[in-house]
């Protein structure tokens, strides 16, 4: 118990009445938590990523088979959706502080160890472990902006927030791939795991407990930004709200339309460099910086997405749903099927980025919270996170099992017919954007 109250929220101070000190310190802490959650949870997510930079050294040193590597990376991945919903349901009664500086140290210890690991078994139980402890990122992120961040400026600071995936698929593409190419596979899983301890530090460095904790008052109060002035917050019991969650019809849309999209989004991120590799003749740092690009472009359509939901769309979501599922859709067929030229391949992933991460920012939290209770935002991401990973988790062995069903090794040249995986990511993309676009009317709440 002792052990669970080092992470609980501490309780509400006097609140202050010094409206320059209130003032003074929203400032403050708004910036230093949004940069925190922000690139720490970037910085992170190469601890995350790191299996899909070191597959292909890895089949070929024969150390683990496709299957193997797609049994591998699902355990990350259902450890992550079970994890998510958990993580999430308590990041409603954490500390911020000390709540994700601790998931951040112990996903770094775990990256470390992989470094050593050349048994499936233990891999697989360490990269389970790995995605239990990055289940703490997004939820803990969330409910640290929702306590910051008032209901009508949401969608740029989710959409800024957002970015983190991207920097950290960048870091990983690019950084990763280089230090993998030059100094062998297990520093891919040493390099994430040194930046992840940096990391847990500067965020217990930079992030404060709710407002509430130092006497400010709420933010949608502060910013005079309630959606529906007679719903405060207090008037159900926060167990209570956590399972109001669960009797929104558009909540259970919204986590089939995630799950699919992470289909798409996990299987370029897993699979990616691999194609490249193998199908289109790139180099891993070649690969890792063309997958970069879109990563890049993922920065923009995060921030764009949060900036044209709120300001063209007025915080509605679902046209910009549908203008961003168009991008990705568009990207990914030119990926696959455009020209096998350097300036195609470019657009195409500009294109996929852009539009992938404006739909990840969306579907997979920030519509999501928007439609659900405020002070249960974690356990709305949590609902949200355990269909989407869920979904990751599937492709990820679906992917492997397809691609080594196509591969074929003669007079030691393997080759690879990736036309049946292809068509199950693309479809996963379709069936997304469908859903997605059933929620064209919705309610939103405090």
């Amino acid at each position: 118990m002792g052990f669970l109250r080092f992470f609980a929220t501490g309780a509400d101070r006097t609140p202050l009445d010094d409206s320059g000190r209130i003032a003074e310190l929203f400032r403050k802490h708004r910036i230093r938590v949004m940069l925190a959650i922000t690139l720490g949870y970037g910085l992170i997510y190469t601890c995350r990523l790191a299996l899909g930079v070191v597959k292909k050294p890895l089949i070929d040193a024969g150390v683990f088979s496709p299957a193997d590597l797609g049994l591998i990376g699902s355990a990350l991945f259902y450890t992550y959706a079970i994890g998510k919903l958990t993580n999430g349901f308590l990041a409603d009664h954490a500390n911020m502080k000390r709540f994700l500086a601790f998931a951040f140290m112990m996903t770094a210890l775990c990256n470390l160890a992989m470094g050593f690991a050349t048994t499936l078994w233990l891999a697989v139980v360490l990269w389970g472990l790995n995605g239990w402890f990055q289940s703490f990122g997004a939820p803990g992120g969330v409910v640290a902006m929702t306590h910051w961040f008032s209901n009508r400026e949401r969608g740029r600071a989710y959409g800024v927030w957002s970015t983190a995936h991207s920097i950290g698929e960048g870091l990983t593409f690019l950084v990763v791939g280089v230090a993998v190419s030059s100094l062998g596979w297990r520093w891919g899983f040493w390099g994430p795991g040194l930046i992840g301890l940096f990391t847990a530090l500067g965020c217990y460095l930079l992030i404060q407990d709710r407002p509430g904790t130092l006497g400010l008052p709420n933010i949608n109060d502060w910013k005079q930004d309630r959606y529906d002035q007679g719903n405060k917050p207090g008037m159900k019991s926060v167990l209570a709200l956590q399972l109001s969650i669960l009797k929104i019809p558009a909540i259970w849309v919204l986590c089939l339309a995630s799950a699919t999209t992470y289909v798409t989004r996990y299987a370029i991120n897993s699979w990616g460099i691999l194609y490249l590799q193998e199908a289109r003749g790139f180099s891993l740092p070649a690969a890792g910086t063309l997958l970069m690009t879109s990563t890049l472009a993922g920065i923009a359509g995060a921030v764009a997405f949060g900036f044209i939901s709120d300001k063209w769309f007025g915080a509605r979501r679902p046209p910009a749903n549908l203008l961003f599922g168009v991008l990705e859709l568009t990207g990914l067929c030119l990926f696959f099927f455009g020209p096998n030229t350097m300036p195609m391949l470019i657009l195409s992933m500009l294109l996929f980025g852009m539009g992938l991460t404006g739909l990840v920012t969306s579907l997979g939290g920030l519509f999501a919270v928007d439609i659900a209770p405020k002070r249960v935002a974690g356990a709305t991401m949590g609902v949200i996170g355990i269909f989407s990973y869920i979904g990751a988790a599937v492709q990820e062995q679906v992917s492997g099992s397809l691609i080594e069903r196509g591969m074929q090794v003669v007079e030691g040249v393997r080759t690879y017919d990736f036309g049946p995986v292809i068509w199950f990511w693309i479809g996963s993309s379709v069936v997304s954007m469908l859903l997605a676009a059933s929620l064209w009317r919705t309610r939103l709440r405090d």
